[in-house]
């Protein structure tokens, strides 16, 4: 594995540090940066995990100001790139966000006001999604202005979206989402273990869980669009939601709905988990499937990172 690193970012002086995994979908990786200059409203420190790039990616990030990037020959993932990234971090936040996303005004000056009211560094909070299909999400604004570059209606989203209302919600976990450093290196980053990637959203936020953290805001006053699972169509996904299983005792579905709520409207302090003894006997059920699938097949997920492709 050959990782290099290139840093542009002048100074210290970053609000926010933004670490943006991509593979091999620059279009959608140009709006997303074309976005975070034109509507952000502090100077944000963009850093780009490039997997591959054979696309034209990497030629162009070399080619842009101020923008610090990592570059890996082969596709590794994000829970390797994420990690690896936050060795080029200058701001004291972290936002982890994906490469099909269009950030709308201000976005980033509502996550900085909600800091300022917390008074504390842990925590962790999203901005709210927009995307243009319905995935049955309470947590997702479902607003249709495109699912592609092509199709992306840039100039009605920008007008609309002054008169769009959602309230805050429980549950943070999706990107983008923000941590203090501190917090990030507390628990890890993300657990390589769910490489490629899928699961690792929901184990990153048990970590933080597990830490003691408990304030997992959505926030209705910063949107974001998603054009919507651009990446993940195309890998070979790993099995994360037995990982999750076996590793946490729990299902992820356990997790998000009884423990931190997701989507629900934002309550603070963060209510106990509401499981019962059903919830623990299913689980068990589970992890007992599990194990015995898994000692059938003992190498299980375990891929080389060849065969992440």
């Amino acid at each position: 594995m050959n990782i290099r690193k290139s840093q542009k970012s002048q100074g210290d002086k970053y609000t926010f540090s933004i670490l943006i995994p991509t593979w091999n979908n620059l279009g959608f990786l140009k709006l997303c940066i074309s976005s975070l200059r034109k509507n952000s409203h502090f100077k944000l420190q963009i850093i780009i995990f490039i997997n591959e790039g054979k696309d034209g990616t990497l030629d162009w990030v070399k080619k842009q100001d101020e923008i610090d990037y990592l570059h890996a020959d082969e596709n590794i993932g994000i829970c390797f790139g994420l990690n690896i990234s936050r060795s080029l971090v200058k701001s004291d936040y972290i936002i982890y966000m994906n490469d099909d996303m269009y950030v709308l005004p201000d976005w980033d000056l509502a996550l900085y006001n909600e800091i300022e009211k917390a008074g504390t560094k842990y925590f962790m909070f999203s901005s709210t999604v927009i995307e243009p299909f319905d995935r049955k999400c309470s947590s997702v604004l479902v607003k249709d202005y495109g699912d592609s570059v092509e199709t992306f209606r840039e100039e009605s989203l920008l007008k609309d979206f002054h008169g769009f209302r959602f309230s805050n919600w429980s549950g943070s976990m999706w990107p983008p989402n923000i941590v203090h450093v501190d917090v990030w290196d507390l628990v890890g980053g993300l657990s390589v273990e769910f490489s490629p990637g899928m699961y690792s959203d929901p184990d990153f936020t048990l970590k933080l869980y597990f830490a003691g953290i408990r304030i997992f805001k959505g926030l209705g006053n910063s949107f974001v669009y998603h054009f919507g699972n651009k990446t993940t169509t195309r890998i070979k996904k790993n099995k994360g939601r037995k990982t999750f299983l076996l590793k946490w005792g729990i299902t992820s579905r356990t997790f998000t709905s009884k423990y931190i709520y997701l989507g629900q409207p934002y309550h603070y302090p963060l209510k106990d988990p509401s499981t019962n003894l059903l919830d623990d006997i299913l689980n068990k059920i589970k992890r007992i499937h599990f194990s015995i699938i898994g000692r059938q097949n003992p190498v299980g997920n375990q891929k080389s990172s060849k065969n992440w492709k």
